[in-house]
């Protein structure tokens, strides 16, 4: 479908030459852009509403994780440092 907008010159001149270097339409850069600007609405709508009690649970999980790692690198380190 074809439509019309009104775009500010320079960053007209900007996506044209973004969608050069990347080989692209402008069209196609304009349809990818629109794409993305949606994707992350949708992801902002989700996340909006914070954590649910699974994604919580998971999230202790892996900091307990990444700290144990942590702390297993530092006592590593110090012991090899001695």
């Amino acid at each position: 479908m074809k439509t019309a907008i009104s775009i500010d010159e320079k960053l007209l001149r900007e996506a044209d030459e973004a969608a050069r270097r990347m080989g692209l339409s402008r069209r196609r850069l304009f349809a990818l852009a629109i794409v993305e600007f949606l994707q992350r609405q949708r992801l902002n709508k989700v996340y909006a509403n914070g954590l649910g009690p699974a994604e919580k649970r998971l999230l202790k999980k892996m900091k307990f994780k990444v700290a144990r790692i942590v702390k297993e690198s530092w006592w590593a380190k110090s012991v090899r440092d001695k």
